[in-house]
C-alpha cells in the first residue's frame, strides 16, 4: 500500500512524505530520499509518522525529520537531519538552549533543544568546510563562534534571530583571516577572548578589538581541544596529536607546564572538573587520563582508566542484540561533558561525600555513551547504540554531549561514521542509571545496631560460672575451736625462702618484663589529659620522633595503638617478638616472647589491658599489659587452619578470628589471681562458642568488627575477591558482593573513630579495602558501594597497610617507595607524602587520644617499615607507620633523614645517654635488667639503644 500526501508545517515549510509500510507493521521505509527505522512494538511503529523535510530557504538543502516517537524509557530521537557532504568527522557543539553542527559542510545550522517545534536556525557566511564550532559561556548575549580555512566569525544568536524575523539574512563578526587549519574554538569564562587552535600553535583573539593578545607555540602536533581554567582564567590547557597536554598563561604568553608523551595514541579530547580540580583527557585508544589540578601537587597523574576494560567489567546490556553480533572494539573517546548526578545517586554525607561534590563525566565514544565517576573511577551507566535499534546511528563519528544540573534531561548530538546522517537525542538520565544500578545490598545494614540482641544469638552466651566446691569442714576442737587454721607462712609472696626467683625447671617462663610501681603510677599521673579529639585536625606534615627497632633481616608486620587511652604502641616483628612502647617512643620498650613464627596480627582491648597476637606458629596468644606475661594461649590443635586476623569484639567480650574459611567466636577467662607459688598454673581458659563458613568456602584474608561499641555486623574478605558481611545477632550472612578488587583484598579497615571523638552516625558506615596493585578504595556498609577509589601510592607486591584517622576525614597507607600516604576523603588523589623510612612501609596506626603533652597543639603520626624502624610524626593528627628490614638504621642528620650504620661522633651530643649495646657476655650486665636472661640478648635481634630524632620545623 502507498500513500502519498502533502503536508505545510510552516510558512516557509513545506513537507513532502513518501511513507509505505509492510505488512507486519514492525518496520516503516521511506522511499529513496528516507531514513531506515525500525520501532520496538507494532503498536508504535504505525503511529510513527516519518516525515522527509525539504527547506526553502536558499540554496542549502537538508533533508530535516522529526521523530517523536519514544525508543524507549531511556532515550529519544528527537531530530534528524541527513546532509549533502559526508558527516563523520563534523564538528558539534551544544549549549543549554541550542545545538551546532554544519550542514553540508559550510552552512551553520542550530536546533533549539528546549522546543523543537522551533525552525532550525541556518547561518551563512563560510566559504570552506566548517572545522570548529563553540559556544560562548554567558547567557545574554549568546555568542557562539565557527571557524573554517578561510574565516573566524563571531556571531550572536540574538541579533541572528531578530534578522531572521525580520526576514533578513544573519551576518556574524569576522574575527580573523586565513588562520589555518582550525581544529578546536574556545571562549573565556567571560566572552572576551577566543582560543583559536590553528595547527600545532594557539591564538589568542581578542573579541571586541578582533586582535591577537597572544600567540601560544610549543605543540608538535595538530593542536586537538583547548580549556580555559575556570578559576584561573589566565591559564588555558592544550592537549594535541603529539600526545601530551601543556599549561600555558595566555596573558604573558608563556609556558607553565610540559606533560611528557602520555600515550601512543592522539590526545582528541579534554575537560576541566571544577568541582574536584582535575583535569581529564581522552585518547583514540579509548584510555582516559585524569590530572590533579590542587595547588601544589603539580599536575601528577591521578589515575588512568581503560575504557574498554571498564565495559568488558560493566553488566552487559544486550536486549535487542542478534546472537553472535559483537558492539565496536574500538572505544576513542570523542568528547567529554560533564554529568550531575546528585538528584540520582546518594552518597554519604560526611567529611566531603555528599552527592554535591562528587562529580560525574559524560565519555562520548563510537560505540555508546558512558557515565564516568571521577570519585571511584567506575562507570555508572552504559548506553550501547546499538542496543536501541530504532536509532538512525549505531556508530558514531562525532559526539557532544550536554546536561544541566538538577535536570533529568540530557541532549547529544550525533553523526554518523559511514554516513550523512546527523541526529539529535534526549536522553533520561535517571532511568538510564537505575537500569543498570543493582539492588542495595546493604540498604538494611548499619554498624549501629538497630534492634535487641535475639534470644538465640551467638552474643548471648556466656559462659557457665564454675560452681566452687566448699572446702571440706575440719573437726576443731572445743579448746581451740576460735583458732583458725593457717599455713605456714601467712603471706601469698614468699620473698625470704627464694620462691620468688627463677625456678630451675621449666614450669613456667620467667617474668622478665616487670615494671617497677612507682614508674606505673609517675606514668598514670603524668599522662594525657582525656579531652576531646579536634575534629578539623590537619594531616602530620613533619618527622616527630624516630627509634630503630632491631638490626638484622626481619620484618615488622603490624602496628596499632591502644584503644582505650592511646598511650602504648604494639608492633609485631617476623623474629617472633611483640614489642609494646609508650605513645611517645620514650623508655624502653617491654618485650614478649613465645611465639615461633612471625607475628601477624596484635589487636588491645577496649580497656588497654590485654593484648591479642596471632602469629604465623598457628597459636594465639594473650598478654597482659601491667604484668607483661602470657595469660592465654591458644594451641594449634584448636584450629584447623592457621589464623590470619583475630581482634577483640564485643567490648572485649568475645574474641573474634578467622581460620580458613570458617568466622569464629571464642569466649575467653582471664584468671586475675596473684599467687605466685601456683603462677605456672593455667587457669586463664577459652572455649568456641560460634563457627560460620563463608559462602562458598573460600578463605578468609581479612576481617573487621567494631570493639569500641556494640556491634552485631563483621566485615570479611576472601580470596575469590567477594567481600561478605556477617550478621553475629542473627547467625547468618547479611550481604555480599564480588568482585570488589582486582586481586584478593589484604586488608579490611573500618572507620571506628575513638574514644575522644564523637562522629556523624553515618560516617561509622564507611570503610575501606585494598589490595596489592588495585589501591584503596572506600565503601558505605549501607549500599555496598563504592564511594571513592584513592591512587597514586605504589603498591604492587607487598601488602601495605591502611589506617582512618580517629576524627574520619583522612586514610594513612603505607606504600613500597619508603614514604607513607595520607589522603583526604573527599579527594582521589594523596594530600601529603611523609618520608622516612629506608624500605617499603607495611603499617600504619594513627593514635585515638587527645594531644601529646609533649606538644599540646599537635598530635602524632607513627609509622614501621622494612627497614626495622618506627617514625612518629606531628600534626595535628597522630599516626604510627612500620616498614620492612634494611641494611642499615634510618637516622637524622641536620634535618633530613639520610641512611648510615650507626651516628657520628659529632653527634653524640643527639644520641641517647644509655650505654651502648651489650654484644658479647662481658658486656651482658650492662643492658638493662629487662633484657638480662633473656633470649634476645643471644640471638642480638634487638638492639638497646634506639635512635629517636626530632625533625626541624
Amino acid at each position: 500500500m502507498l500513500m502519498e500526501t502533502c503536508v505545510y508545517v510552516g510558512p516557509i515549510q513545506r513537507i513532502r512524505k513518501n511513507i509505505s509500510i509492510s505488512s507486519s507493521g514492525s518496520r516503516l521505509r521511506t522511499s529513496e530520499q528516507g531514513v531506515l527505522i525500525g520501532r520496538q512494538g507494532r503498536e508504535s511503529s504505525r503511529r510513527l509518522c516519518l516525515c522527509t523535510l525539504r527547506l526553502e530557504m536558499g540554496e542549502p538543502r537538508g533533508i530535516f525529520c522529526s521523530a517523536q516517537g519514544c525508543v524507549g524509557d531511556v532515550i529519544i530521537e528527537q531530530r534528524l537531519v541527513e546532509s549533502k557532504e559526508p558527516a563523520s568527522h563534523v564538528p558539534l557543539a551544544c549549549s543549554a538552549q541550542y545545538c551546532a553542527f554544519p550542514v553540508d559542510g559550510n552552512v551553520l545550522c542550530l536546533w533549539n533543544t528546549k522546543d523543537p517545534s522551533y525552525q532550525p536556525l541556518t547561518l551563512q557566511g563560510h566559504h570552506e568546510p566548517i572545522t570548529a564550532v563553540a559556544f560562548g559561556n554567558t547567557v545574554s548575549p549568546l555568542l557562539i563562534c565557527s571557524a573554517s580555512q578561510d574565516y573566524v566569525i563571531m556571531w550572536s544568536l540574538d541579533e541572528c534571530r531578530q534578522k531572521v524575523l525580520q526576514g533578513l539574512s544573519p551576518r556574524g563578526v569576522i574575527m580573523g583571516t586565513l588562520l589555518g587549519q582550525v581544529l578546536c574554538l574556545r571562549l573565556s569564562p567571560d566572552d572576551r577572548t577566543v582560543a583559536v587552535c590553528a595547527g600545532n600553535k594557539i591564538l589568542m583573539l581578542d573579541i571586541e578589538s578582533r586582535s591577537i593578545l597572544a600567540e601560544l607555540e610549543g605543540h608538535q602536533g595538530h593542536v586537538t581541544a583547548a580549556e580555559f581554567c575556570p578559576w584561573q582564567t589566565h591559564i588555558i590547557i592544550s592537549v594535541s596529536e603529539d600526545r601530551s597536554f601543556k599549561v600555558w598563561d595566555h596573558h604573558v604568553g608563556s609556558l607553565i607546564y610540559n606533560s611528557p608523551v602520555l600515550t601512543a595514541f592522539p590526545l582528541l579530547s579534554l575537560l576541566i572538573d571544577a568541582k574536584s580540580r582535575q583535569l581529564v583527557t581522552g585518547c583514540a585508544n579509548g584510555q582516559l587520563w585524569i590530572f590533579s589540578l590542587v595547588e601544589g601537587h603539580h599536575y601528577r597523574c591521578v589515575t588512568r582508566v581503560s575504557l574498554k576494560k571498564k565495559k568488558e567489567s560493566q553488566r552487559p546490556c544486550t536486549h535487542g542484540l542478534e546472537k553472535g553480533e559483537e558492539v565496536e572494539a574500538s572505544l576513542p573517546i570523542l568528547g567529554l561533558a560533564p554529568c550531575d548526578l546528585s538528584a540520582i545517586v546518594s552518597a554519604p554525607c560526611v567529611w566531603g561525600l555528599s552527592s554535591e561534590t562528587t562529580s560525574c563525566l559524560w565519555i562520548g565514544s563510537s560505540a555508546g555513551l558512558f557515565i564516568f565517576n571521577l570519585a571511584n573511577f567506575e562507570l555508572e551507566a552504559v548506553l550501547h547504540y546499538r542496543d536501541f535499534r530504532s536509532l538512525s546511528i549505531h556508530v558514531a563519528g562525532s559526539c557532544a554531549v550536554m546536561s544541566k544540573a538538577n535536570d533529568d534531561k540530557a541532549i547529544c548530538l550525533l553523526t554518523s561514521l559511514f554516513g550523512r546522517k546527523i541526529v539529535m537525542l534526549e536522553i533520561r538520565v535517571a532511568a538510564l542509571v537505575r537500569s543498570q544500578q543493582g539492588h542495595d545490598a546493604g540498604r538494611h545494614l548499619s554498624v549501629l545496631p538497630r534492634t535487641c540482641v535475639g534470644p538465640t544469638s551467638p552474643l548471648c552466651f556466656t559462659t557457665a560460672k564454675e560452681s566452687k566446691t566448699p572446702p571440706a569442714p575440719q573437726r576443731q576442737s572445743a579448746g581451740r575451736s576460735t583458732v583458725k587454721d593457717q599455713p605456714l607462712v601467712f603471706h601469698t609472696k614468699v620473698r625470704s625462702s627464694g620462691y620468688a626467683s627463677a625456678p630451675h625447671i621449666t614450669m613456667f617462663s620467667p617474668k622478665a618484663n616487670t615494671r617497677k610501681r612507682g614508674d606505673h603510677s609517675s606514668r598514670r599521673r603524668d599522662g594525657p589529659r582525656c579531652k576531646e579529639y579536634p575534629l578539623e585536625s590537619s594531616p602530620p606534615t613533619k618527622l616527630y620522633k624516630q627509634r630503630v627497632l632491631a638490626h638484622g633481616p626481619a620484618a615488622a608486620h603490624c602496628v596499632q595503638y591502644s584503644a582505650g587511652d592511646g598511650q602504648w604502641l604494639a608492633c609485631g616483628l617476623a623474629n617472633h617478638l611483640l614489642l609494646v612502647f609508650r605513645a611517645d617512643l620514650s623508655g624502653t620498650p617491654t618485650v614478649f616472647s613465645g611465639h615461633d613464627g612471625a607475628v601477624s596480627t596484635v589487636c588491645w582491648s577496649h580497656d588497654s589491658r590485654w593484648l591479642l597476637s596471632a602469629s604465623q606458629d598457628g597459636t594465639l596468644r594473650l598478654w597482659s599489659l601491667r604484668r607483661a606475661e602470657l595469660a592465654l594461649c591458644v594451641g594449634k590443635d584448636v584450629f584447623s587452619k592457621p589464623v590470619r586476623s583475630a581482634q577483640f569484639y564485643y567490648v572485649d567480650t568475645f574474641v573474634l578470628l578467622s581460620s580458613g574459611p570458617e568466622l569464629q567466636l571464642l569466649k575467653y577467662h582471664i584468671d586475675t589471681c596473684k599467687d605466685e607459688i601456683q603462677r605456672y598454673k593455667q587457669k586463664s581458659r577459652c572455649k568456641r562458642v560460634f563457627r560460620l563458613p563463608t559462602t562458598g568456602r573460600t578463605e578468609i584474608t581479612s576481617l573487621s568488627a567494631v570493639n569500641d561499641f556494640y556491634s552485631y555486623l563483621v566485615l570479611t574478605a576472601g580470596r575469590n575477591r567477594t567481600l561478605e558481611v556477617f550478621d553475629l545477632n542473627a547467625g547468618r550472612s547479611a550481604a555480599m558482593t564480588v568482585e570488589v578488587h582486582s586481586r584478593p583484598v589484604h586488608q579490611i579497615c573500618q572507620n571506628k573513630g575513638s574514644s575522644f571523638t564523637t562522629q556523624q552516625h553515618e560516617a561509622y558506615n564507611l570503610f575501606a579495602t585494598t589490595a596489592s596493585g588495585d589501591g584503596i578504595k572506600l565503601w558505605d556498609l549501607r549500599t555496598l558501594r563504592c564511594e571513592r577509589r584513592f591512587e597514586g601510592h605504589p603498591n604492587h607486591g607487598y601488602p601495605c597497610g591502611i589506617a582512618f584517622s580517629p576524627c574520619g576525614r583522612y586514610v594513612a597507607s603505607g606504600a613500597e617507595d619508603r614514604h607513607a600516604y595520607m589522603y583526604d576523603l573527599g579527594s582521589s588523589t594523596f594530600s601529603h607524602r611523609l618520608a622516612g623510612h629506608k624500605d617499603t612501609v607495611t603499617s600504619v596506626a594513627f593514635s585515638p587520644a587527645a594531644p601529646q603533652r609533649a606538644c599540646p597543639e599537635t598530635q602524632e603520626e607513627a609509622s614501621f617499615g622494612r627497614d626495622f624502624s618506627v617514625l612518629l610524626r606531628e600534626g595535628r593528627l597522630p599516626i604510627a607507620g612500620l616498614s620492612h628490614p634494611g641494611r642499615q638504621a634510618a637516622a637524622v642528620r641536620s634535618g633530613r633523614l639520610t641512611a648510615g650504620r650507626r651516628p657520628r661522633r659529632g653527634a653524640r651530643r643527639h644520641q641517647d645517654s644509655r650505654p651502648s649495646p651489650p654484644h658479647t657476655a662481658a658486656h651482658a650486665r650492662q643492658c638493662p635488667p629487662l633484657l638480662q636472661g633473656s633470649p634476645l640478648l643471644q640471638e642480638r635481634s634487638w638492639h638497646p639503644v634506639l635512635l629517636h630524632r626530632m625533625w626541624a620545623s
